[in-house]
């Protein structure tokens, strides 16, 4: 529902790990956007809903400037969930929220004074134990079927069909899985400023994404797609060598440039042509087990664009297809032989102003009711080379998987 009355504001912080688990981890329908273990800015947002209409938050007009003029965020309702690769939407009409500034260390509960004082009186929380081990995952298929499709994209690069196809595969482990632990052992190992856990019937997306892909406000949209990949080391030499050498990879460059001009392209559908321009370009982002190579590309929307027509721009994101993206699509389809479901799909916050906060469903686990599965992909270009490839799969899949007490099978 809407929240037009002023929030109740606490008198002291309040950790939001110990919040959600006293306040929203059990029950129904609930989730928590998160900015990350010890953000020093930002928001974080928890609560709980009903599964609405899933064309309601797409009406909202995306374009009006102006937003909230007070200090308790730029969310104060709307909806919270997720739309897969599909094109599948599943949204839930806020019913209960707290919003969590880290920047100032102030908590606003928009509800009743009763959830006000669960939230206060929040306990604590215990350490979240280690995953029980479930030895390997399965992999949707091997590496050296992974390596063969790798070959398949390179040919229908040389055939002309497509620039850069974001070819995908899938890890499953089977069991029944507590989705709030798998969520804290993530965001332990693996912290970023678009993480959450949004819970809807039998199914609990978790994420640690560190790409946003569509921000919404004073009538401007923004979208940081991130091509590139490179592992952490331990040692500091290392590590800056690793981040250097992807910052230089013309390889890299090339692969981020084109999803660049591709969302370019995208916006420019829904937004006035001679606004959209490149902020960001090639910048390295470092995150707890990688390093990444983001970019940025904003614009003003046309007046009268609505949420769902911004969507209908710009979804899927480039960073998960390819360009051009109507022709990777479909050549992906034939590649990877099964639906993505929610991976590479969006997750996030639309609100009843019409802004929106979406990040990419990428470094994710999806957690059903007698399994859970992790999505994890790359770009092939021209240039790519098949081993490194199928590497970089096993990069992205490894702290996922962790969190679930699996390993990556052998050979990624």
């Amino acid at each position: 529902m809407p929240h037009s009355a002023p929030p109740f504001t606490l008198p002291r912080w309040v950790d939001p790990e110990a919040a959600f688990l006293h306040v929203f981890a059990t029950g129904g329908d609930a989730f928590w956007l998160d900015a990350g273990r010890e953000a020093p800015t930002g928001w974080s947002w928890m609560g709980s809903g009903r599964l609405d209409d899933a064309s309601a938050p797409l009406q909202r007009d995306a374009a009006p400037a102006g937003g909230p003029t007070d200090d308790s965020g730029p969310f104060r309702g709307g909806w919270v969930g997720w739309r897969s690769y599909e094109g599948r939407d599943a949204w839930l009409r806020v019913a209960a929220l707290v919003a969590f500034d880290h920047a100032r260390r102030r908590v606003h509960v928009f509800g009743d004074a009763d959830l006000a004082a669960r939230v206060a009186g929040a306990p604590p929380p215990v350490t979240v134990g280690a995953a029980e081990p479930r030895g390997m995952a399965s992999g949707r298929v091997e590496p050296e079927r992974y390596a063969d499709l790798i070959g398949a994209c390179r040919e229908r690069i040389r055939e002309g069909d497509a620039y850069q196809l974001c070819l995908t595969t899938r890890f499953t482990v089977p069991g029944r899985h507590d989705a709030v632990a798998v969520f804290r052992r993530l965001r332990q190992a693996s912290a970023s400023h678009h993480a959450g856990l949004i819970r809807i019937g039998g199914t609990t997306l978790v994420s640690s994404s560190p790409e946003r892909f569509l921000e919404v406000r004073d009538g401007r949209v923004h979208t940081h797609p991130i091509k590139g990949t490179r592992p952490r080391s331990t040692d500091p030499d290392r590590d800056r060598a690793l981040a250097e050498h992807l910052r230089a990879d013309p390889k890299e460059q090339a692969e981020n440039v084109m999803i660049v001009d591709l969302m370019r392209n995208d916006l420019s559908r829904v937004c006035d042509p001679s606004t959209v321009g490149v902020d960001r370009l090639l910048e390295v982002e470092t995150y707890p087990t990688v390093h990444q190579l983001v970019s940025e590309v904003s614009g003003r929307l046309v007046p009268g664009t609505t949420i769902g027509g911004l969507l209908d721009a710009a979804f899927p994101a480039g960073s998960m297809t390819g360009a051009p993206k109507q022709s990777a699509m479909h050549i992906l389809a034939g590649l990877e032989g099964e639906e993505r479901g929610i991976y590479s799909g969006a997750f996030g916050w639309i609100g009843d102003d019409g802004a929106a906060d979406l990040a990419m469903v990428i470094r994710s686990v999806v957690v059903e009711q007698d399994a859970a599965w992790v999505g994890a992909g790359g770009g092939i270009t021209w240039r790519s080379v098949a081993a490194s490839e199928v590497a970089e799969v096993g990069i992205k899949a490894r702290a996922p998987l962790a969190a679930l007490g699996a390993e990556v099978p052998p050979g990624w």
